[in-house]
C-alpha cells in the first residue's frame, strides 16, 4: 500500500511541489464548494498540462486513492468537492483552473476546450468573430468551466441552444481492474500514445478535422422545445436522450478537452416586457410562440413580483456592478469576494462580511430600475421578459400587439437602455436570495433552492405550497426559463426550521406534478440519481474511484 507520503512525494515529481497542497489553509478554496460541500484531502494538485493531468491520475489510481476532478468550483449542489468524511479511501483533489486553452477550428465556427477554459474567456475569444459560446450571461460571470457545463448536461437561459452537449470528446476512462485508458472522440487525429495526444493538444497543434456525424451542440433541441403538448419536459440534467460519455458524467470520467459547436450572435435584437395578473396569458403566449412563430425568442425569462422585488433590494449591488464595469469583470469579483470571505471567516468574524458591506454600499445608490419597469411591477404579479431578434422582432410585435392591453395584463416594448436593465435585474434575482440570508441570520435558518423542469404540456406552472409548508418560509423567489418550462424555485427558511425536510417535502410535491429535477444544475451531493442515472454513472466508472458518492450514491470501491 502506497502511503500517503509516498503519493504526495510522487505528485511533486510530476506537478513540482509546489502545486502539491496539503496544509489546510492552502486546500480551503478547493476543498468547500461554491454553496455547499467540503470534506478532508490527502492533497491538492494542480497540474500545468494535459499530460501532467494524466499522469496525476495514474499514479492516484496506481495509489488506490479516489479522484476528484474540480475545473472551476463554481457548481450550486456540491459535485466538484468531497462530501463528508466517509469515503473508504482517501481523495486526491485535482484542481484543473491552470488548464485554460481555448482552439478554434473552422474559423470560430467550432472549438475545443481544455478542462480550465471558463464561459468568460470563451465568450471574449468569439466576440471579434460575431459568435458565441452556449451560454452568455449567467454561469459566465461567475467564471464557470466549459467543461463542467457539458460534463453536467447544463442548461441556459437561450431557448434556441438547449442543454450544453457534445458527442466529441477526449476522456480518460479507469476499468473495473483499476487500470486507466485514454479514449480520443475529438475527431481529430492525434496519434496513437496517449501521452503524444495530450501534448499536441497542449501545444495547440490541432490536425485537420475528420469528416464526423458526431454532434458538438443539441441539434434536435429547436424542434423538441416546439413540441408544447408533449408530456415530458424539454430539458433536465437526467434526460437519457443527452447521456453520453463525457456528456452528463458529472466526473465520473477524467475529461481532457471537449469539442463544441458556438453559435452566430443575433446583430438586431429588441426586449418586449410583458405584465399580468393572470398566468393564463403567459401560458397561451408560450404555447402559441413555440408552436407557430417562424422565429424562435433568443430568450423568455419569468420573474415573479416577489423576486422581482427581493432583488430590487438584495441584488442592488450586482445589477450597478455589471452596468458599471460589465459582465467581463464578475469572474475577478466573485474569485476576490471569495478570499476576503475566507479571511473573515478565519478571523472569526464570519463569512459574509463582504455581503453585509456590499448590501449597505447598495443601499445608498438612487433608484436603480426604470420606471416603467417599476410601474409594471405595483400593477402586475407575473413578469415575463421576452428578447427576439430579427425577423422574430415584428413577429411578436404584431402577436403582442393582438393581446395587450388585456383586461389583467399589458406589454411595452423596451429601449435598448430598458432591455438591459430588465435582463440584468432578472440576472440578480439569481444570487438575491443567498444575499437576503447573509444579511438575515437571524431570521433566515438557510435557503433551499430548487429548479425543477415541468412537462411542456403543463398548464398549471404556479406553485401552490401547503400551508404547514408556506408557514415555515420567510421568502420565496420564483423566476426561470419559461419557454423551456425549466423554473428556479428559491426559499429563505425561517430560523429554526428543517431546511433538510422542508426540500424533502417539496420534492413529493414535485414528483406528484411530473417534474424533474435538477434541471439545470445537476445532483451534486444534494439531490438523489434515479436508478437510470445512478446506472450510468455505474458504467462510466465501474471501479468507483471517480468522484464517488455522487447523487447519493455508494463512495466504496467497486460500489459495494
Amino acid at each position: 500500500m502506497t502511503t500517503r507520503e509516498q503519493l504526495i512525494a510522487e505528485l511533486g515529481r510530476i506537478v513540482g511541489s509546489g502545486q502539491v497542497l496539503t496544509a489546510e489553509r492552502d486546500t480551503r478554496g478547493y476543498v468547500r464548494g461554491f454553496r455547499y460541500g467540503s470534506g478532508p484531502v490527502a492533497a491538492v494538485v494542480r497540474p500545468g498540462s494535459l499530460v501532467e493531468q494524466w499522469r496525476v491520475l495514474n499514479a492516484a489510481m496506481a495509489a488506490g486513492r479516489i479522484v476528484i476532478f474540480q475545473a472551476a468550483n463554481t457548481g450550486l449542489t456540491g459535485g466538484s468537492t468531497p462530501w463528508g468524511d466517509d469515503y473508504d479511501r482517501e481523495i486526491v483533489l485535482v484542481s484543473l483552473r491552470r488548464l485554460k486553452g481555448v482552439h478554434l477550428l473552422d474559423g470560430g465556427r467550432q472549438v475545443v476546450c481544455l478542462p480550465g477554459a471558463t464561459l468568460d474567456s470563451l465568450e471574449k475569444a468569439l466576440r471579434p468573430l460575431g459568435r458565441e459560446p452556449h451560454s452568455v450571461i449567467g454561469s459566465s460571470c461567475i467564471g464557470a468551466s466549459v467543461l463542467g457545463g457539458i460534463c453536467n448536461n447544463s442548461g441556459g437561459a437561450l431557448i434556441q441552444r438547449g442543454p450544453a452537449y457534445t458527442e466529441m470528446s477526449l476522456y480518460a476512462e479507469v476499468r473495473a481492474d483499476g487500470s486507466v485508458a485514454l479514449v480520443n472522440h475529438l475527431g481529430l487525429p492525434l496519434g496513437n500514445d496517449p501521452e503524444e495526444i495530450l501534448a499536441r493538444l497542449d501545444r495547440g497543434e490541432l490536425p485537420k478535422p475528420e469528416p464526423t456525424e458526431a454532434w458538438a451542440s443539441d441539434r434536435e433541441y429547436v424542434s423538441h422545445v416546439r413540441d408544447v403538448d408533449a408530456g415530458t419536459p424539454a430539458r433536465f440534467n437526467a434526460d437519457p436522450r443527452r447521456l453520453r460519455e463525457a456528456a452528463g458524467c458529472a466526473g465520473k470520467l477524467a475529461v481532457f478537452a471537449v469539442r463544441l459547436d458556438t453559435f452566430e450572435a443575433e446583430k438586431t435584437t429588441a426586449v418586449f416586457y410583458i405584465g399580468t395578473n393572470d398566468p393564463d396569458e403567459l401560458t397561451e403566449i408560450r404555447r402559441h410562440i413555440l408552436a407557430s412563430f417562424d422565429s424562435l425568442p433568443i430568450a423568455g425569462e419569468y420573474i415573479h413580483r416577489g423576486a422581482y422585488d427581493v432583488a430590487a433590494k438584495y441584488g442592488k449591488d450586482t445589477f450597478l456592478f455589471i452596468r458599471k464595469a460589465g459582465t467581463d469583470r464578475m469572474p475577478a469579483l466573485f474569485a476576490a469576494k471569495a478570499k476576503v470571505d475566507a479571511i473573515t471567516e478565519r478571523l472569526r468574524l464570519g463569512a459574509t462580511v463582504t455581503d453585509r458591506v456590499a448590501q449597505g454600499i447598495a443601499a445608498l445608490a438612487p433608484q436603480h430600475l426604470p420606471a416603467r419597469m417599476n410601474a409594471f411591477r405595483d400593477r402586475f404579479e407575473h413578469h415575463l421578459l421576452l428578447r427576439m431578434g430579427g425577423a422574430g422582432i415584428a413577429e411578436a410585435r404584431a402577436y403582442l400587439g393582438t393581446l395587450f392591453p388585456s383586461a389583467t395584463g399589458d406589454v411595452f416594448e423596451c429601449t435598448p437602455e430598458e432591455g438591459t436593465a430588465a435582463f440584468l435585474h432578472r440576472f440578480a434575482v439569481a444570487g438575491a436570495a443567498v444575499r437576503y440570508r447573509a444579511v438575515h441570520p437571524s431570521t433566515v435558518e438557510d435557503i433551499v433552492a430548487l429548479d425543477i423542469a415541468l412537462r411542456r404540456n403543463d398548464r398549471d406552472w404556479i406553485e401552490r405550497l401547503p400551508p404547514e409548508i408556506d408557514a415555515q418560509i420567510d421568502k420565496k423567489l420564483y423566476y426561470g426559463h419559461f419557454f423551456c418550462h425549466v423554473f428556479h424555485q428559491d426559499y429563505a427558511v425561517k430560523k429554526g426550521h428543517d431546511c433538510l425536510a422542508i426540500e424533502h417535502a417539496m420534492w413529493k410535491l414535485l414528483d406528484a406534478r411530473g417534474a424533474e429535477y435538477p434541471a439545470e444544475h445537476n445532483v451534486g451531493h444534494l439531490y438523489e440519481a434515479k436508478p437510470a442515472l445512478a446506472g450510468f454513472y455505474r458504467s462510466l466508472d465501474p471501479s468507483n474511484s471517480l468522484n464517488p458518492g455522487i447523487g447519493h450514491t455508494s463512495k466504496c470501491a467497486h460500489w459495494h
